[in-house]
């Protein structure tokens, strides 16, 4: 069991930004060694999340040859939940776990600086219902294991679902056994975020989040856990110099009030931090195409992360990898792992997969990477990126060119 982070009354005022320039070092050795371990309104139609039916990432090596996801006949937008095989019970609305205490609402400092290396997966699944898992997933397990990071986080879109009929404890049952559990029997804290197709937000998928909830209250990430109230779906903890807000982000337009009054609280209590990592599934503003208009897109939640000096807003479902900043915060989109790989908006190629790699030290981010399918031995160079996403106000700067 760890040992809770301790709490300090830490004038605000005092701290500063400490992210340092990006480096390229890939190390090898592990920093640590954590021992193992109110309701949105109906989908638009127009706005509905479809699958990538793409049901196996190794078998298209080439972008271009990856399927256009908006050509799927059977969009998710019309569910029937009742027909679901496998309801869970309704949830409990705070879990209880005696090793995870609930954090009080006062500054909080880190207990030890010491250096961590983070892994971000995303997008690992293929077409509806689908329990198999491709190359691109299986390969980067195995290459984040041997890599040995502190901590392993996914922003979403672990399984295949968003569709009445499905097997939804199979399909969990094959993540789990593709990423959780080697993860698990490697001893690597594994803390996830759902995305629409694990656990969509709207009314009509209830039975679905009831299953994401119930599949993940067994598994608890061995981390200093701040506020697990709402475990799951959105939470808090620190580990090392960071901390660290999983958010719950699967369906578009802004965050409800109260969510975003709970993400003030947790950050306005964490700027002892020398870096703050915000992440979730759908992105605040725009990255590829043609995922323009599933974005939360509201300029208070932007406001929030820039008052707040995060260090990095990290978000899936673009399945683009893209660096960028707006001001101080670092807004990253990761790219796929399983199927339905998309092109930037300013690009003309479809995005590799990869997964993200943060080194976080006492200074705040020192290094973010993606390291890029098939092998996962090298780095996407941002000289091969737009040198910008989006535009107006939502316009995105690639983190090289930009200046905080």
């Amino acid at each position: 069991m760890r040992v809770p982070a301790l709490l300090f009354v830490i004038p605000i005022g005092l701290m500063a930004s400490c992210d340092a320039p990006l480096t390229r070092t890939h190390h090898t050795l592990r920093t640590s060694t954590p021992t193992a371990a109110a309701s949105p309104s109906a989908p638009d139609p127009a706005l509905a999340f479809e699958p990538d039916p793409d049901p196996d990432p190794a078998s298209d090596p080439d972008p271009a040859s990856d399927p256009d996801p908006a050509s799927d006949p059977d969009p998710a937008s019309d569910p029937d939940p009742a027909s679901d095989p496998d309801p869970a019970p309704a949830p409990d609305p705070t879990p209880a776990h005696p090793d995870h205490p609930i954090g009080d609402a006062v500054a909080l400092a880190p207990t030890n600086l010491d250096p961590i290396r983070i892994a971000v997966i995303s997008d690992m699944n293929g077409s509806y219902g689908s329990t198999d898992y491709g190359a691109g997933v299986h390969g980067a397990v195995a290459a984040i294991i041997a890599e040995s990071p502190d901590l392993v986080l996914s922003t979403g879109d672990m399984v295949a679902g968003q569709k009445a009929g499905l097997d939804y404890r199979a399909m969990w049952t094959g993540f789990h056994a593709a990423v959780s559990d080697p993860l698990a029997a490697a001893a690597i804290p594994f803390a996830v975020s759902p995305g629409n197709h694990d656990a969509a937000g709207w009314p009509a998928f209830e039975s679905e989040r009831a299953i994401y909830r119930d599949e993940w209250l067994a598994r608890w990430p061995d981390v200093d856990f701040v506020d697990p109230t709402h475990y799951p779906h959105r939470y808090s903890f620190s580990l090392g110099p960071a901390f660290f807000v999983a958010f719950d982000s699967t369906t578009t337009g802004p965050l409800d009030a109260e969510q975003m009054q709970w993400l003030d609280q947790q950050l306005a209590q964490a700027q002892a931090f020398p870096a703050r990592i915000v992440f979730g599934h759908v992105p605040l503003y725009a990255y590829a195409f043609p995922k323009e208009n599933e974005v939360i897109g509201d300029p208070a939640l932007d406001e929030l992360l820039r008052r707040h000096r995060v260090s990095a807003f990290i978000t899936g479902h673009h399945h683009a990898y893209y660096p960028g900043r707006r001001g101080e915060v670092r807004f990253v989109s990761t790219a796929c792992l399983g199927s339905g790989q998309r092109t930037l908006l300013g690009d003309s190629e479809r995005s590799v997969r990869s997964y993200l790699e943060l080194e976080i030290d006492a200074s705040g981010i020192i290094s973010l990477e993606a390291w890029r399918y098939p092998g996962f031995t090298e780095v996407i160079e941002r000289a091969t990126l737009p040198a910008s996403v989006g535009e107006g106000a939502e316009r995105i700067v690639r983190d090289d060119l930009a200046h905080p």
